[in-house]
């Protein structure tokens, strides 16, 4: 067992659990706590999110119980072994053991924790499975009711893929039964997780670590801090960051790590810098390694959305020509190329410098990007957009164009769910993440998601990007959706549905045009096309059966807020989300007025008015509702359901004549 280990599940001695604290011996003594015999023969399929490549049940079910062995190589690093502890702990284990190998009798949970470096593991693992995963980042998970106990292996291929098989064993460990089971897994694409790279107010340095955390869940391993307002990164790129904000980015970088998440530093020079001087050169250069004396790694140059077609400074036009894209993308690569050297020398293992191009997006032949790809080190990564700047989708011969455009397979950069342009104002952009295909990770280095200044409600929709990246093969877009729903509900299945009804009033996926690549409400939509429907063509029962369950929606759509509210969901999300869910107590309101007002009407009521006038006024005291000052770039009044929700309460007064 590592002193990683032994010293985290001391710590985990001294935190009560329960009112009990944990103890722990070094050998199996006391009554098998495990009893698989108590549960039923048959075992169901567990859903695992992101979806693994592999997974085959076994026979027979078995519980962690109260006590479990840990038989753990030296290979398992801090992070991993973290997990485990945290793991075991909300799992309800109280008394965690350690040994140096299985007995002949199991009599108890035995967990197995290693890589392919530990032979051990290696072998004991495959006297429960004949098939070992062997892919780079890749695992096995196996589990198998043994005796009077049950035998868990988690083996790794690496580092990387012991961490992310304790985050399935963590979603495992959650469910009653632990099944017999093998997984064989490993990510289809190298490089997945976050951008940071949206303009208006910058998420802060809590909000980063906890999302980070967040990132951890789903197997990803790259955070990019970019943000477009960080004035050290971007208009002041030269000044070197005040000594708090180094120590932050220090203790984040710290975070990630722990996380097996890599950490990339984005600096943002174009507007200012001048390609062709040294000091400019030594500037970059500095900056660098004062990051890398804090344990960050990664580093990352961002030239988009810069005027590339006139100079900074005369000494480019004497160095490159006169201005044009063709030369900026010459004057680039020189820039570019001297920093990858340098990162190289410095730090030999190291990950390649990763650049964002000043031709972001589409993969049309240009001069620029012929200069880019003849003149830029091959081994610099380069990220893309896809066919626009928030492209509604991208198929597997976008990507290959791309490739051909750059001479490389490139990084994904998508703009989804990032909410700072004028498109997506007044909105949270909550729909599953669609319309990539399958397949894309064979011609991409990797995908990372844009999100919104709310960082929060952004994990929806990011949950389905690195969901994609790690099995794009095996990625399901609306179980994924709902996966996200009910993590953010703490696994409360009425405020999941909740979400689900509130996430579908965000759906709409705008783009920089006037056709969004998803359409908004589309299950609000089909309630309410039933109901004009049935109106329209139903018998007398038949209209009164629609109207009377149109009023029960509302209702729960009404009250959706308050069970969100009132759940275990993160209060972060609820500050971020508040606009919204006041309008939609409101625009529920509107839609049980109208319901009132529809169900007047069909009995020649006069007072079907009355309740019209009423939805009109909510819907008018919901529309006036506004974005939070500040917290995006792109203010104005809030959106929901709208073009659904607000056509059918405007239409309703004269779908029935009385």
């Amino acid at each position: 067992m590592t002193n990683n280990l032994k010293r985290l599940l001391r710590a985990v001695v001294a935190m009560p659990l329960l009112g009990v604290s944990m103890t722990f011996a070094q050998s199996s003594s006391t009554p098998p706590l495990t009893n698989a015999s108590s549960f039923s023969k048959t075992s169901t399929l567990p859903s695992i999110f992101p979806t693994p490549v592999s997974m085959e049940l076994g026979k027979g079910n078995f519980s962690l119980g109260k006590s479990v062995v840990l038989v753990s190589s030296s290979t398992v690093d801090a992070g991993s072994s973290a997990l485990i502890a945290r793991v075991l702990q909300d799992a309800g284990v109280k008394t965690v053991k350690t040994a140096k190998k299985i007995p002949k009798n199991i009599d108890g949970t035995y967990i197995l924790l290693g890589t392919h470096a530990d032979a051990q593991v290696l072998d004991a693992v495959k006297q429960l499975t004949s098939s070992v995963d062997t892919a780079a980042s890749g695992y096995t998970l196996a589990s198998k009711p043994v005796g009077d106990g049950a035998v868990i292996a988690l083996l790794g291929k690496d580092a990387d893929g012991l961490y992310y098989a304790a985050q399935t064993f963590r979603q495992l460990a959650a469910r009653t039964a632990f099944p017999a089971l093998v997984i064989n897994d490993h990510p289809a694409l190298p490089i997945r997780g976050t951008i940071e790279g949206f303009y208006g107010k910058p998420w802060s340095m809590l909000e980063r670590e906890k999302h980070i955390n967040f990132l951890a869940t789903l197997k990803a391993n790259t955070f990019i801090y970019s943000p477009k307002d960080d004035p050290y990164a971007r208009d002041r790129w030269r000044e070197p960051y005040p000594a708090a904000t180094l120590k932050e980015l220090g203790q984040l970088a710290a975070v990630a790590k722990n996380n097996h998440i890599n950490f990339v530093y984005a600096i943002s020079p174009g507007p200012t810098v001048c390609f062709s001087d040294p000091k400019d050169l030594q500037a970059l250069l500095a900056k660098f390694k004062v990051l890398r004396e804090l344990g960050i790694r990664s580093f990352y140059v961002a030239l988009d959305d810069i005027e590339y077609k006139q100079w900074n400074c005369e000494q480019d036009s004497i160095t490159f020509g006169p201005s044009g894209a063709e030369a900026a993308a010459r004057a680039q690569a020189h820039l570019l190329n001297a920093v990858q050297a340098d990162i190289k020398k410095v730090d030999p293992t190291a990950p390649p410098l990763i650049m964002v191009p000043t031709e972001y997006y589409d993969a049309k032949e240009t001069p620029y990007k012929e200069a880019l790809r003849k003149h830029l080190n091959p081994s610099i990564v380069v990220q893309w957009t896809g066919t626009d700047v928030v492209p509604p989708a991208i198929s597997i011969s976008d990507a290959k164009a791309a490739t051909k455009a750059f001479g490389r397979k490139t990084f994904l950069w998508d703009n989804y769910p990032v909410n700072d342009y004028g498109e997506s104002s007044g909105r949270l952009l909550m729909a599953p993440y669609m319309r990539r295909e399958s397949g894309l990770s064979q011609e991409l280095s990797g995908i990372v998601s844009n999100p919104m200044n709310q960082e929060v409600a952004s994990r929806a929709a990011v949950t389905g990007v690195v969901a994609f990246a790690w099995n794009d093969k095996g990625y399901d877009a609306d179980r994924t959706w709902k996966f996200a729903a009910r993590e953010l509900a703490a696994w409360n299945p009425e405020v999941s549905e909740a979400l689900l009804t509130f996430f579908d009033t965000q759906r709409l996926a705008p783009t920089f045009g006037t056709h969004p690549w998803q359409a908004q409400a589309p299950h609000l939509k089909a309630i309410l096309d039933e109901v004009e429907d049935v109106i329209a063509y139903g018998d007398v029962n038949s209209r009164k059966a629609a109207i009377a369950a149109l009023a029960q929606h509302a209702a729960r759509f009404a009250d959706a807020p308050n069970v969100i509210r009132n759940g275990h969901v993160d209060k972060a999300f609820l500050a971020e989300a508040a606009p919204w869910l006041d309008a939609m107590v409101l625009w529920g309101k509107a839609l049980a007025s109208t319901a009132a007002g529809l169900e007047a009407a069909d009995s020649a009521d006069a007072a079907a008015t009355g309740h019209f006038e009423q939805a009109k006024k909510f819907a008018a005291e919901a529309t006036a509702i506004q974005s939070i000052p500040g917290a995006t770039r792109v203010e104005g009044p809030i959106k929901l359901a709208d073009g659904v929700l607000d056509v059918f309460i405007a239409k309703a007064p004269g779908l029935i004549s009385y």
